[in-house]
């Protein structure tokens, strides 16, 4: 992973330094809110339903054991709910006894976020997190917030270039950039160098693929204008082929025009994607007339060269994991085919959380976070500690966080699996689920954020709960399910073969539901947005609507055929009809708030 150099490292302390005087300036009373809010939001900190949330970056989801334990110290020693005055939580909205505290939330973009820190211990937190080269720079605010990538970047097997170096290269160019600190909105980049598009590009305001001409040359394929939230957009492709040393300068005429017309007026119109889709063309054309000016009038001050790439590359530093060739191959083919064959847990483990990796002697395992009583992607205290000695022992102390919100060990040796299983499944961090439906996505929804709708929480345990048994989710196969509290869709709703959406009506919490949506990947088809199934279901009828959704799909698929493949052949009138039934069977006095 990438190795901080000095000036890295004094970056981010000073950063840290700088933070705690802006606080200490505000707890005094001499700084105001207004003049203090712009300053905690670019370092991570929001004010959420009940206590502050602090965002903390990951860049391109590349994480060590020793940040682990360190998030870990902050779950354990600084994330307390009964600190917080909570007697103004509305009951009929949040059980508030049972939110989860004392723990970490991974996010779909690489982050890490706590809930109940607060803000009088704010500077000690960011103190401990630069202690490991870890902040919340630029995380939220109108900025260029995480740069994100495929978590298998480096050693996925279809990858073309490896991206994490030009991540790197962007962190270092929009980190505290002068001209872009205050954009329309906030703006999100993501990068992938793989055939298979698992960074989700095509929904970020600028999405970014390498790729090769017929010639060989490396390069990009841009994506511009990609967005969920009440418009959901897929990226328009602005330049099929954008040479790798362009990137900077191109980047810079994209953002720069934006800059100078996105909205300003209209919160929910000010993403880019609003001004790509209103001005089509003309956009592309701004852009291309800037980055001439850049090239011709500026000197092309950006400009990568050779030995630039050579230099941040050579900061991502692979770990010495070689193995005698021959006795490695018979000691793995020995190990794995017995211990496959003794165990079907174990099978489907390797089938389901292991994935091949470039260097043939090692694998790529991912650790679940999806369990019944634990909100997806919640990690506690103890739970990241763990994780830290699993990446200690297994992958050179190293992890990655997903988008899907779990954690990766990157650089597992072979002949090392069958001990991983058995440790992570102690610690409850191997459920074989990685790709089904129990693998779900969910944004913190209305138990936490003051912007949802609904609760996302109750719904996921609910649809956790009901589908506990291993048989029948390996049956269902492949099924992308993602939920989001509200509209601004941080649980990426439109993107999933079933996605849902909280909805407010009259005060209760209602459910849409949306069928057939894509991130883009291979097993999903080009990226679009799901289809809405009809008007939104009560809370407590949820479990039986995806329960009918599958009854559907078992009746009505073909040997072999997955879900998104029924989908698509038979439209969505029978899995809508089966919903209506839920609802024809439901009466009306028991559609009610789920309780936690």
């Amino acid at each position: 992973m990438y190795q901080y150099s000095d000036f890295d490292r004094q970056f981010v302390q000073l950063r840290a330094s700088q933070f705690r005087d802006q606080l200490n300036r505000r707890l005094a009373g001499t700084l105001a809110e207004d003049e203090f809010k712009p300053l905690r939001l670019q370092n991570g900190w929001y004010v959420q339903r009940f206590a502050p949330m602090l965002r903390v970056a990951v860049p391109y989801g590349e994480i060590s054991s020793a940040q682990l334990r360190v998030l870990a110290r902050i779950a354990r020693d600084f994330d307390h709910k009964e600190v917080h005055d909570l007697s103004q939580a509305n009951a009929a909205l949040a059980d508030v006894p049972s939110l989860p505290d004392r723990c970490a939330h991974f996010t779909t973009r690489q982050n890490v976020q706590f809930n109940w820190i607060p803000l009088a211990r704010a500077a000690d937190v960011m103190d401990l997190l630069a202690s490991v080269n870890m902040h919340g720079i630029q995380t939220s605010g109108n900025c260029i917030r995480n740069i994100t990538t495929d978590a298998f970047a480096g050693i996925a097997v279809d990858e073309v270039a490896d991206p994490r170096p030009f991540a790197e290269i962007l962190r270092q160019w929009s980190t505290l950039h002068p001209e872009f600190a205050f954009l329309p909105r906030k703006f999100k980049v993501a990068i992938t160098g793989a055939t298979e598009d698992r960074a989700a590009t095509p929904w970020h305001d600028v999405g970014l693929r390498l790729v090769r001409n017929v010639d060989g040359d490396l390069g990009f394929q841009v994506r511009v204008g990609g967005g969920m939230g009440r418009t959901p957009i897929i990226g328009t492709v602005i330049r099929e082929f954008l040479p790798w040393a362009q990137i900077l300068n191109y980047l810079e005429a994209i953002v720069r025009v934006y800059n100078r017309f996105g909205r300003r007026d209209n919160a929910y119109k000010a993403r880019i994607k609003i001004l790509v889709k209103a001005e089509g063309q003309r956009f592309i054309d701004e852009v291309e007339a800037e980055y001439a000016d850049i090239l011709d009038k500026d000197g092309a001050p950006h400009t990568l060269t050779q030995a630039e790439l050579d230099r941040v590359s050579a900061h991502f530093v692979q770990p010495d994991l070689s193995c005698d060739r021959k006795s490695a191959d018979d000691k793995i083919a020995h190990i794995l085919k017995a211990a496959a064959e003794d165990d079907l847990e174990f099978s489907r483990w390797l089938q389901r959380n292991v994935r091949a990796h470039q260097n043939p002697d090692l694998r790529a395992v991912t650790l679940s976070f999806k369990r019944l009583g634990q909100a997806p992607g919640d990690a506690s205290a103890e739970q990241l500690e763990r994780a830290a000695e699993l990446a200690d022992r297994f992958s050179a102390g190293e992890a990655r966080v997903t988008h899907e919100q779990n954690l990766v060990l990157p650089w597992v040796r072979c002949d090392h699996l069958p001990e991983l299983w058995r440790e992570a499944r102690r610690l409850g961090l191997a459920r074989p689920n990685i790709g089904l439906l129990t693998d779900m996505i969910a944004c913190p929804g209305g138990d936490f954020c003051d912007l949802a709708n609904a609760r996302s929480l109750p719904i996921a345990q609910t649809l956790l709960e009901r589908y506990r048994d291993l048989d029948e989710l390996h049956d269902l196969g492949e099924i992308d399910l993602h939920i989001s509290g509200c509209i601004n869709s941080c649980g990426h709703h439109h993107s999933g073969h079933i996605g849902i959406l909280g909805v407010d009506k009259d005060g209760q919490e209602w459910y849409q539901v949306t069928l057939g949506g894509s991130d883009g990947s291979r097993l999903s088809g080009a990226a679009t947005p799901g289809r809405v199934i009809g008007p939104s279901f009560a809370a407590n009828e949820m479990g039986d609507v995806v329960e009918a959704i599958l009854d559907t799909y078992r009746q009505q698929r073909q040997p072999g055929e997955r879900f998104v493949s029924t989908l698509q052949r038979i439209g969505l009138d029978p899995f809508k009809a089966a919903t209506q039934v839920v609802r024809t069977h439901t009466a009306p006095g028991n559609r009610s708030v789920v309780s936690a």
